[in-house]
């Protein structure tokens, strides 16, 4: 006999009845039909029970138990939506001020993340028009030294890369690039300058560059052969139909072997032309006896391509073996290789040798933090205006809910009409973006080469959802608030909602966005003047009137008999790099230990730098002789090489005519100079060595100029620069502007935060305005009755704006020492010759704001005392 408890109704009379029925009714009716059922079954047979409950289902099926079609609940919600739309454009109207505080706050707001939204669009995009993007990674090499930290290079040796290919298997394809081709092409009687990469011939079946002409897979085969890019092309040749045709460098002819399309600038390589790698492997061995060395990590870049299925761990775990075992052939020195993926390779951590662009992640987070406070200050603004003007709306709300408003309507009404505002304040936002985007790029040439900011329809439809969130965001609160007003309650201040013991909302949010005001305005007070304390700073010699030539290739001797012939131009001296700006330029160098080898700064100078500088010598004197080839005796060194050695227990004086080895070579040393900054502030003062060398690999020209007419002498050098080479273009710039160059990361920075916070403190300052208007009009009838009764203008100003004030005073309070404690611990820590932070920068921006803040307070609290009682109370 069947069991009776597993005896259920018909399914397909279930499921009707679920469908048709109401869900509120749906529940108990079917517990009904079931009790039924169960009882059918033990009185009847089955087949008559479920016979029985079939019929009910349908008998059932009548008007008041049908639920409503979905197209119904469709029109009604677009019916309440019209209304709400409605309702929100009326409150817009009738409340002008307010209105127009809130859209003007939240459309400069949204600006701001219009342009951190579509610059953080650009570098999430780079790379992506590669094919095999997801399984493209870099092979960096990670140098370690027993005298120096470790430190990782996006660099690698070429015997890495061959290794990689010869002994680790699991890899797709795998090529190798090297860096620093460069140099004058020779087409015919034109010679123009052009840039590129060494290639080998698996670059296209890593990298997806799109071909026009040639074939990808043995363009880059042979050794002297070009790839050039259709700009650069049409820069050599004038058109772009250019296979086979030869290009000239250093009396070689190289073969166009393909043209490929322009290198988008969302990519991480940037070049002109490849040369085939095989014309490295045929030239380098013979300049650079270490070519192939595994320590040979400067220079060149390995990029890897893993199977679909392929383990980047696994992969990892055969590189540290690779090391592991070359790594034995040395004694004080190991190189580790570190997987990176290509999509962390331009939006990634700061790696020296980085070839291409490359941001770091912390900035975008940086300045998306930002752009979030100047957003959260507009939605505060509103925050703040919607509850200050609960009075009013309250009855509204009230009369809502006694006509049968519900919770969730009055929820909804509120939400409408804050992304209603939000929406309009995006269409304002738009051209005030493109504003701003001109602006941002035309900051440093690095972001213009970096990002280029262009419109997409992603990038829009991420404008609206950003409009969408902060109207989400700004009518939150008001819409919880209300939504849950007793309709008993409507005339009750709604302002008495309480988020501290003794504050309400509206102080609590002032509070905090004048905090986040104050810090950005300190902060930015603060950073100027550690900024142009960098420009000022004394460097341990002089840099004033002293223009740099870069000598391009060109001979020192040539370029200095025609300058010499210009009065303006009082002294000149060579050297190797221009120091101060971040460059550096290292080598290795022995004293009375020949295990000690310590990396030391070097430069290459002739007898003039020194006097043209102003370095203080201590002891000893400069260069004695111009050296000849191969004879090389000298060596000037600076107080810290000394403290580091040992040399002369320190003294100068004593230091003179010691012997040291650099490069190989035994130098005497001749001269002894005053400590200086070799790198930028950031660093600190390390061990640097000045060098006589004959072979003449000069890179500058430094010149004394002394002029009154200064553009008129610029004309002169770059006529007497003219003689000398007609190809290339004068590159001179004055030493303290280069100076500034150098540092102009921290000058793009303080823009951009500075603009924020001129921008943050405009929207909590019209906020605030809001408030003391909305506060002054609501209590025009307390301050007509106390003037009635003799209080004069002074003691009704301070009675209606003290409170304001108080408020900006407890966000100073919090600010100033919140933004010293970050300059002093975390920002500053990493320059060691940083300012000292002073009071009256602290205090500067708290004036600033607070003036402009009593300002607001001032003439409308003093435009309400000065109110005529009469007309305000005559109708009470």
């Amino acid at each position: 006999m069947e069991d009776e408890r597993k005896i259920s109704p018909p399914k397909w009379a279930t499921r009707l009845l679920s469908w048709y029925c109401r869900p509120e009714l749906l529940e108990d009716l079917e517990g009904d039909l079931n009790e039924y059922f169960d009882r059918n079954v033990k009185s009847k047979s089955i087949r008559k029970a479920k016979l029985i409950y079939v019929i009910d289902v349908f008998k059932f099926f009548r008007f008041y138990t049908i639920r409503k079609p979905e197209i119904v609940n469709l029109l009604i919600s677009w019916i309440m939506l019209g209304s709400y739309i409605k309702t929100s454009g009326r409150n817009i109207v009738r409340n002008k001020l307010f209105s127009a505080i809130n859209i003007f706050g939240l459309s400069v707001s949204m600006a701001v993340g219009l342009l951190v939204i579509s610059f953080a669009s650009d570098l999430l995009s780079f790379d992506d028009f590669f094919e095999k993007k997801e399984r493209i990674y870099r092979v960096n090499s990670v140098f370690q030294d027993q005298n120096y930290p470790s430190f990782e290079l996006a660099s690698n040796s070429v015997k890495a890369g061959k290794k990689i290919q010869e002994t680790i298997s699991g890899v797709e394809e795998l090529t190798i690039l090297r860096n620093g081709f460069g140099g004058d092409a020779h087409i015919g009687e034109n010679i123009i300058p052009i840039e590129g990469l060494y290639a080998d011939k698996s670059f296209f079946k890593v990298f997806s560059f799109s071909v026009i002409q040639g074939n990808s897979a043995t363009a880059l085969k042979e050794p002297h052969s070009i790839v050039v890019t259709e700009s650069s092309a049409k820069k050599l040749f004038g058109k772009t139909d250019v296979l086979g045709k030869p290009v000239r460098f250093d009396s070689l002819d190289y073969i166009v072997t393909a043209v490929i399309k322009d290198v988008p600038k969302l990519c991480h390589l940037r070049f002109e032309v490849l040369i085939s790698f095989s014309t490295a492997e045929l030239e380098m061995p013979l300049k650079d006896k270490g070519f192939n060395n595994w320590d040979n990590v400067w220079s060149n870049y390995v990029y890897v391509v893993l199977p679909e299925n392929g383990s980047a761990s696994a992969f990892q775990a055969n590189l540290d073996k690779l090391s592991k075992e070359e790594n034995k052939a040395f004694q004080h020195k190991k190189i580790e290789l570190l997987l990176q993926p290509l999509k962390e390779i331009a939006l990634g951590r700061r790696i020296n040798n980085n070839i291409g662009a490359n941001m770091m992640p912390l900035v975008v987070w940086i300045l998306g933090g930002l752009a979030f406070v100047v957003i959260l200050s507009a939605c505060f603004n509103y925050t703040n205006l919607s509850i200050a003007r609960s009075l009013r709306r309250t009855r509204e709300v009230g009369i809502r809910k006694v006509i049968g408003a519900l919770k969730s309507h009055v929820l909804s009404q509120f939400m409408a009409e804050a992304i209603i505002i939000s929406l309009i304040a995006l269409i304002i936002s738009f051209p005030l973006f493109l504003f701003l985007r001109v602006q941002f790029l035309s900051l440093d040439k690095f972001i213009s080469d970096l990002v280029s900011l262009d419109l997409s329809p992603g990038l829009v439809l991420s404008f609206i959802g950003l409009a969408l969130l902060v109207g989400v965001l700004a009518g939150f609160l008001p819409a919880i608030f209300f939504s849950k007003i007793n309709a008993i309650q409507v005339l009750k201040n709604a302002s008495s909602v309480k988020v501290f013991k003794r504050l309400n909302m509206r102080k609590a949010l002032i509070v905090v966005q004048y905090t986040f005001s104050l810090i950005f305005i300190t902060g930015t007070v603060i950073g100027y003047n550690q900024y142009k304390g960098f420009l000022t700073f004394d460097l341990g010699y002089k840099t004033e009137n002293i223009l740099n030539i870069k000598l391009q290739g060109n001979k020192g001797d040539l370029v200095v008999k025609e300058l010499e012939s210009i009065p303006a131009v009082n002294e000149i001296s060579r050297s190797l790099m221009i120091t101060s700006i971040g460059s550096v330029h290292g080598t290795h160098m022995k004293y009375s230990d020949p295990k000690d080898s310590v990396l030391v700064w070097l430069n290459l100078v002739d007898e003039h730098y020194l006097p043209i500088h102003d370095h203080q010598i201590l002891a000893g004197g400069n260069f004695l002789l111009r050296p000849k080839k191969g004879e090389e005796s000298e060596v000037i060194v600076n107080e810290q090489v000394l403290k580091h050695f040992n040399i002369a227990k320190g003294d100068p004086a004593k230091a003179i005519g010691e012997e040291v080895v650099v490069d190989r070579k035994k130098l005497s040393i001749v001269g002894v100079i005053k400590d200086f900054h070799y790198g930028t502030l950031q660093n600190k003062i390390d061990p640097v060595i000045f060098r006589y060398s004959a072979d003449e690999p000069w890179g500058y020209l430094n010149l004394k100029v002394i002029s009154s007419n200064l553009p008129e002498t610029l004309t002169a050098i770059d006529a007497a620069w003219k003689k000398v080479d007609k190809v290339h273009p004068l590159n001179a710039v004055f030493y303290d502007d280069q100076i500034e160059k150098a540092y102009s990361q921290f000058s793009v920075m303080l823009k951009v935060i500075g603009l924020l916070a001129f921008l943050a403190i405009c929207i909590a300052s019209m906020g605030l305005f809001g408030m003391v208007v909305f506060t002054t009009e609501t209590r025009l009838k307390e301050i007509s009755i106390r003037k009635v009764l003799g209080a004069s203008e002074r003691k009704l100003v301070y009675l209606l704006g003290k409170g304001f004030l108080s408020l900006l005073i407890a966000s100073a309070l919090v600010a100033i020492p919140v933004t010293y404690l970050f300059f002093d611990k975390v920002v500053l820590v990493e320059f060691p010759y940083h300012q000292p932070i002073t009071v009256i920068e602290l205090l500067i921006g708290v004036l600033s704001v607070m003036i402009l803040a009593f300002l607001m307070i001032g003439s409308q609290t003093l435009k309400a005392a000065r109110s005529n009682p009469a007309e305000v109370l005559k109708s009470e």
